[in-house]
């Protein structure tokens, strides 16, 4: 059978409901896009209608639609070569007047080795497009500041349980499903304003009754998966090896989210011998997921659920009982309030690599803490501007790898002399730029440096050779590096 929400797509934006503030705002973006040009962000939780939204809009305006969605591979590469021409030039025929939307999916998970450096293309993308860009992500603040800077956002919220109701009352019509008011209400009030959701839920109980009471909906919601909470109860308490493996396979959670569950709530029920022989379990799935994470094969995370769930299962030592209050794993909090400078030093570290052919594990332990310590406060100015030029390298950029404040006018006034540099083609041809200096080599071309070799090979390294600066250095092919310290003078 079809999908119903591919089958019943709003075909225009007067078809679109529960978002009527977003709606407009998307309308009155495209129709004033050739005074401004910007690129809009629909961002706001899955399933409330933001592709949807894009692909009605184009239909609206008699745009083509080139569209890159997270079933695709989004290098830099591919972004240049498929969205990047449709985007900056008009050589794609079809749509009124030859012009086409540009649309990226989950634009905010665009991330590891298999988008290798996806983001910062999307970043100069938006500022390059001759044609309308429309971003979707479901998290607004997991993409980078430059890239929001650089767009229009509209949000769309929520679709209430009242909006939701008439939309599947007429896919119940146009199916000729038979229905109970009362199960539609329960559909639309169990998904929470998730509108996919609830028509997803609604086809998935049309399959096997005749006729859709309220009783189905609330037996679907209660066989269809199991919480969180009751998880680590079957796993720390409750059932054995294969009842814990099997409740987890009913958790709608992936064995990344799991294990982070697992190892911050374990010893509220587990200790001594029991917890030593439940931690060696959690240290085997955690390998099995590091391969997952090298070799994008996720056959493995089978192995890594056995290990966590019927592992830790298998290592308690007796009855346990009683309530435990769970709580969610330390580790979101921490990785929150450290991705955004995690993110920062990615960025820099992907665009070293690139530009020196150089590993992201060589790049982040060598060049750029040694970046670091010859900029330090933008202190060796021409420097400074040089670098920021040859890495395309924003504000953010500038202040991390320097230690200086982003907002401060030194920061600012390198990235504007980099902008310059950039327009006079010269960083290809760095060596030339700063005659009767001594120069240092690295990162693929030359580069002035005004102090005394040994004097910047002393700052740049600590005691054991390794770089010391600004921010902490990780590796995607070196886990036990990936912490979340901020500062190159934590290199080891």
């Amino acid at each position: 059978m079809a999908d119903w929400t591919e089958t019943y797509r709003p075909t225009t934006l007067s078809e679109l409901r529960g978002n009527d503030k977003a709606r407009d705002a998307l309308l009155e973006w495209a129709q004033s896009w050739p005074s401004h040009r910007e690129a809009v962000i629909l961002h706001g939780s899955p399933g409330v209608g933001k592709t949807s939204a894009a692909h009605a809009l184009a239909a609206d305006m008699g745009w083509d639609v080139v569209e890159l969605n997270a079933s695709d591979q989004r290098t830099a590469d591919v972004i240049e070569r498929i969205a990047g021409e449709a985007a900056r030039s008009g050589t794609l025929t079809g749509g009124t007047g030859g012009r086409k939307l540009v649309l990226l999916d989950e634009a905010d998970n665009i991330h590891g080795n298999y988008d290798r450096g996806g983001a910062g293309a999307i970043t100069r993308l938006v500022k390059e497009a001759s044609q309308p860009i429309v971003l979707c992500a479901n998290e607004y603040y997991d993409m980078s500041r430059g890239l929001r800077s650089a767009c229009r956002d509209i949000e769309f919220r929520d679709v209430s349980a009242r909006s939701i109701v008439p939309v599947l009352r007429d896919l119940c019509r146009r199916e000729g499903v038979e229905y109970e008011d009362a199960a539609l209400e329960a559909i639309a009030e169990t998904n929470s304003g998730d509108l996919r959701g609830a028509i997803n839920d609604l086809q998935a109980l049309a399959e096997v009754t005749d006729r859709l009471t309220a009783d189905d909906v609330v037996t679907g919601e209660r066989d269809r998966t199991r919480g969180i909470f009751e998880f680590m109860d079957d796993v720390f308490k409750e059932e054995d090896a294969e009842g814990a493996l099997q409740s987890a396979y009913d958790t709608d959670e992936t064995p990344d989210d799991l294990i982070n569950w697992i190892e911050d709530n374990l010893p509220k029920d587990y200790e001594g011998a029991e917890l030593a022989r439940a931690y060696g379990f959690l240290a085997n799935a955690d390998k099995w997921l590091g391969r997952v994470r090298a070799t994008q094969n996720y056959g493995y995370w089978r192995y890594a659920t056995d290990e966590m769930a019927a592992g830790v299962a298998a290592a308690r030592g007796g009855p346990k009982g009683g309530w435990t209050r769970y709580g969610p794993p330390s580790y979101w909090r921490k990785l929150g309030s450290s991705r955004s400078t995690r993110d920062k030093r990615d960025y820099v570290a992907r665009k070293v690599a690139a530009r020196s052919g150089a590993s992201m594990s060589t790049a982040r332990r060598s060049i750029v803490p040694y970046l670091a310590a010859m900029t330090h406060h933008c202190t060796n100015r021409e420097l400074t501007v040089a670098m920021a030029a040859a890495y395309d390298l924003e504000a953010e950029h500038v202040a991390f790898v320097t230690g200086s404040g982003e907002d401060t006018n030194k920061v600012q006034d390198v990235v504007a002399d980099a902008e310059r540099l950039h327009e006079d083609a010269a960083v290809e041809h760095s060596g030339g730029a700063f005659e009767g200096a001594r120069k240092t080599t690295f990162g693929g071309g030359e580069w002035e440096s005004e102090a005394d070799d040994d004097a910047d090979a002393s700052a740049a390294t600590d005691g054991d050779g390794e770089g010391t600066g600004g921010a902490e250095a990780s590796d995607d092919e070196d886990p036990a590096d990936d912490d979340d310290q901020a500062s190159f003078a934590d290199f080891s």
